[in-house]
């Protein structure tokens, strides 16, 4: 009797649990703004009905030049979906294409082909008779190892300028790297050659391009990581954890050169200062505020299409289930910029993105290995512009004084011109071995003033105490308001500041 009791008594304090981490989350959303009642408004969710059976987590897809969306599951199945942009999406539409592969994360059409990267190889494939599944398989490129760890992930990209395809691969057991090339990045030329290009990944949850055809990653907290974040992928550069330095010595086009070696418990601005081949975080996510697990990657070039955040990035989170969004510019050479909240309530943890020729972007995902807060075991879903332009700080960009933050719409002059309505600090991250890291090194710049330009559209602030390799985060007070007398949808923004003006 007594046993039972306790039995009791901890059930009932992990139902507890439970229930404090939903209501947390829901207060979270709420409070932020990243819940459907409001951003539905602006962009709505249309979750697809899936085949009876069908184990859909999916880790990649690819618009078809037919009009059909190729999806890849975990699962090693490649799925056709027949006309994507229906209002409501049926099982009925789905025929799969492929099966057998290893973890796909990665497609690509090209000259009637469609490319799959899959954790031991890229290899292409091809329905020859056009019944709607795959005859021919080939392997393009298979120019790294693996050796049957869990988390030998590898992520393809689409085709870049120069008709590259990229390949990130993740860490061995996410600490190491048993086998070439783990924790490199590596291009997959047209004729199938393998090029070492980039080293020092950890974890990617995701690659793909700016608006400029240069490429990104995602990677992931952990060691050498002190939170997620966006890296631009530079060949003959290093991009921060150092477990698969050992590979140089079979990187062709790295003969002769000394790894980096990063100090441990240093800061990161402090050893990109020391080794100029390590190139910095472009896009640091405070953990937990805007995500715990970074994953795919798209770029809006629908030309408007879906809303005013035109060239603008935006990442996925597979644990909040969320998207986020990313304003990117150059200083001195050097990638920089602000996050933003985007849209939440998506099914399960997000990875896989695509963005459609009417500018829907295509959201597939899966809780699988880590959980997430999107209640299914998988989802895939569409996520539309209802035409309506949300009220949104556009951009965050640096200034000699400080920062200049466009906004959507114009805003109240009044309300954008009172300096008491903006907030900031500052923090960065343990750059170490160990896991992760808090927030480190606060500080709290003085923001001296403000002004409002004559359209409404910008507003400069000046700041004092700017700091190098620091997160500036900025929240807006509840009182600003459009001209017209919206509030604003998200109040917070996240500048990694890398260079100075």
């Amino acid at each position: 009797m007594k046993r039972k009791r306790i039995m009791t008594r901890a059930l009932s304090m992990r139902c507890t649990l439970a229930i404090c981490i939903v209501l947390s989350w829901v207060g979270l959303a709420i409070s932020q703004g990243t819940g459907s009642i409001r951003e539905d408004e602006y962009y709505s969710i249309t979750t697809f009905e899936t085949p009876p059976g069908a184990v859909l987590e999916i880790g990649a897809m690819q618009w078809m030049s037919d009009g059909r969306l190729a999806v890849a599951t975990r699962r090693g199945e490649i799925w056709m979906v027949r006309d994507p942009l229906a209002p409501q999406v049926k099982a009925s539409q789905f025929v799969r294409f492929a099966h057998g592969l290893h973890e796909p994360l990665g497609l690509a059409e090209k000259d009637g082909w469609l490319y799959v990267t899959q954790r031991s190889d890229v290899s292409r494939l091809r329905d020859r008779d056009a019944d709607g599944v795959a005859d021919d398989f080939e392997v393009v490129a298979d120019g790294w190892e693996i050796n049957g760890d869990y988390h030998e992930y590898a992520f393809g990209s689409k085709f870049d300028r120069d008709g590259n395809l990229w390949v990130a691969l993740c860490l061995t057991g996410s600490f190491g790297s048993d086998v070439p090339f783990r924790g490199w990045a590596l291009r997959v030329t047209e004729d199938g050659e393998t090029i070492p290009t980039t080293y020092g990944l950890r974890s990617p949850g995701g690659i793909g391009f700016n608006a400029k055809g240069d490429v990104f990653y995602t990677d992931n907290q952990g060691p050498w990581n002190g939170t997620c974040g966006l890296k631009q992928l530079v060949p003959g550069k290093f991009v921060g954890h150092p477990g698969g330095n050992k590979w140089i010595r079979d990187a062709k086009p790295f003969q002769g050169v000394t790894p980096v070696q990063p100090l441990d418990n240093s800061r990161m601005a402090i050893e990109a200062a020391k080794h100029q081949d390590l190139v910095p975080t472009a896009v640091l996510f405070p953990y937990n505020k805007m995500g715990q697990s970074a994953s795919g990657i798209v770029c809006d070039k629908s030309g408007g299409k879906w809303g005013p955040f035109v060239d603008q990035l935006f990442v996925g989170d597979q644990t909040h289930s969320t998207l986020m969004r990313v304003d990117l510019e150059v200083v001195d050479g050097v990638y920089q910029g602000a996050c933003f909240p985007f849209r939440g309530g998506f099914g399960s943890g997000v990875v896989g993105m695509e963005m459609g020729p009417n500018g829907s972007v295509f959201v597939g995902g899966t809780n699988r290995g880590w959980g997430s807060r999107g209640p299914k075991d998988f989802a895939l879903e569409r996520l539309d512009w209802t035409g309506k332009t949300p009220f949104e700080i556009k951009t965050m960009r640096l200034t000699p004084q400080g920062f200049k933050l466009e906004f959507t719409e114009p805003v109240d002059p009044v309300a954008a011109g009172d300096l008491s309505q903006y907030a900031m600090e500052t923090y960065t991250y343990i750059y170490r071995e160990q896991y992760g890291s808090p927030e480190v090194d606060h500080t709290k710049p003085t923001l001296s003033a403000v002004r409002v330009s004559a359209d409404g559209k910008e507003v400069e602030l000046d700041v004092e105490g700017l700091q190098i390799g620091h997160v500036h985060e900025l929240r807006i007070g509840a009182a600003m308001r459009s001209a017209a007398g919206k509030p604003l949808l998200h109040r917070e923004a996240y500048y990694t500041l890398n260079r100075r003006k």
